[in-house]
């Protein structure tokens, strides 16, 4: 694939001088690259075969403060390293920045953390990672038979200013690129066209296959499509998608924000999931010719249990205060969890039905979502459903919105805490330990938006009151 290099050619491309940085990375808890720069040459050397970062990098919160409480990682332990071992499967190169490749990282425990003094013996995944966790659900989905594909859909805002000037004036009406909605507009994108197309170029060129951008429905509100993969890859490109369009759009004097709501005027942000199964052989086991909607039984299977799971793992899908702010009837984005066929007012939706291009959409999840949580949720949902042929029942015909009797997708952060906190399948799928550690990052969010005092609060109470 263009923009992937194997060692070699990264050796070659070092030898001819074009090439003198590796950025060695790792996804977040928020799903952002975290990591070093080494030299290429240091790299190929040694290395490609593992360095170590600080274990607080997985317990801290989006500001980088350490968080107490954790059981992973605390003062008490001392904040100790973990084990970063590049996936030389994802050595790519990136176009927007000079002379520079990129390679992710599993995150593994340390000797110490794994109970072997002094280091010794075979390192394992640490559990709360990101990639570990979506790692280990395509290991119980490969147990019943069956792989994924999956592609995120992500929406962002634009603004012709860069981050720095709008953090100078407290945030306070940055200028968006556009001064109306401009869904599918030509017009207004052929505007944004010079940095939409340097970052459909770089991605292109960095290994990340783009299919298309469009215009989306809020002023200087952008999607970028990119193609299809298996899960891991897919949630892979979704990480280095994010971390692009930020350096793209800095090196052109601009920002872009993945806020799921970032305006209360403006539409939200979202990251619609489409998912389809696979079988061993790589041939469709979503589609089957002759059934309902061209919908096998697998991937019927599949949906009912997301649909019976999907209160329980919208906290992997919406995982900030602010997410809940974007689920607001008549704004395409869902407030119920229901099914459709061809309906934008559903949480879930089934596309490409009666052909073999059929996969489910998971239309819940916000622009801040982490991919390898959102995916991992989803496939223990759906994993449940084939385990149990859970039936999917008819599909929603007309307005979710206006529909009070469908089960409501969590309102908020707390009741989205509350509902996998008492999750008996997700808490057996992924473990109690790597639930815990999440449910600890969403109360941590919770207690600190709790003791802030908003601009809405004093506008509204600072005479008036």
């Amino acid at each position: 694939m263009r923009g992937m290099l194997t060692m070699e050619a990264l050796g070659a491309e070092v030898e001819a001088d074009r090439i003198d940085t590796v950025l060695v990375c790792f996804p977040d808890m928020f799903g952002r690259l975290v990591g070093k720069r080494f030299h290429a040459r240091y790299f190929l050397e040694e290395g490609y075969e593992a360095t170590h970062a600080c274990d607080y990098l997985l317990a801290d919160d989006i500001e980088m403060e350490p968080v107490p409480g954790y059981r992973a990682a605390s003062w008490e332990k001392g904040y100790g390293d973990f084990t970063l071992r590049p996936d030389l499967s994802t050595l790519r190169c990136v176009p927007w920045l000079e002379g520079t490749v990129l390679v992710l990282c599993d995150v593994l425990e340390h000797g110490r953390e794994a109970g072997r003094p002094g280091g010794e013996g075979e390192e394992r995944p640490v559990p709360h990672s990101p990639r570990a966790i979506l790692q280990h659900q395509i290991e119980r989905l490969a147990g019943a038979g069956l792989s994924a594909r999956l592609a995120s859909e992500l929406e962002f805002y634009i603004f012709d200013e860069t981050h720095e000037e709008i953090a100078e004036r407290g945030y306070r009406a940055p200028r968006t690129a556009g001064r109306y909605i401009e869904d599918y507009h030509i017009f207004q994108t052929t505007k944004e066209e010079p940095l939409l197309r340097a970052m459909r170029n770089g991605l292109e060129g960095g290994g990340v296959p783009v299919e298309s951008s469009k215009g989306e429905w809020g002023p200087g509100q952008a999607e970028l499509n990119i193609r299809h993969a298996p899960a891991l890859a897919m949630a892979d490109r979704h990480v280095i998608m994010k971390n692009a369009l930020k350096e793209i759009a800095h090196q052109h004097g601009r920002a872009v924000t993945f806020m799921a709501k970032w305006n209360d005027a403006f539409a939200g942000s979202s990251c619609h999931v489409h998912l389809s199964l696979t079988n061993p052989d790589g041939a469709s086991a979503s589609f089957e010719p002759d059934a309902p909607y061209g919908m096998s039984a697998a991937l019927s299977h599949f949906i009912a249990g997301q649909l019976a799971h999907a209160r329980e793992l919208v906290l992997f899908l919406a995982p900030n205060v602010n997410s809940y702010k974007r689920f607001q009837a008549g704004t395409f984005a869902p407030t119920r969890c229901v099914w459709s066929l061809d309906n934008r007012t559903a949480g879930f939706r089934l596309c490409g039905a009666g052909t073999p291009a059929v996969r489910s959409e998971c239309r819940i999840g916000g622009a801040d979502l982490n991919p390898y949580l959102a995916y991992a949720g989803l496939i223990a949902a759906g994993l449940d459903g084939i385990e149990r042929r859970l039936e999917l029942g008819p599909p929603l015909a007309g307005d979710a919105y206006a529909r009070e009797s469908l089960p409501e997708i969590p309102p908020t952060l707390r009741e989205a805490i509350v509902a996998l906190d008492g999750s008996a399948t997700l808490r057996r799928a992924l473990g109690d330990a790597v639930v815990e550690h999440y449910l600890h990052a969403a109360r941590w969010e919770h207690s600190e938006f709790d003791r802030q005092v908003t601009d809405w609060e004093l506008r509204r109470g600072f005479e008036r009151g």
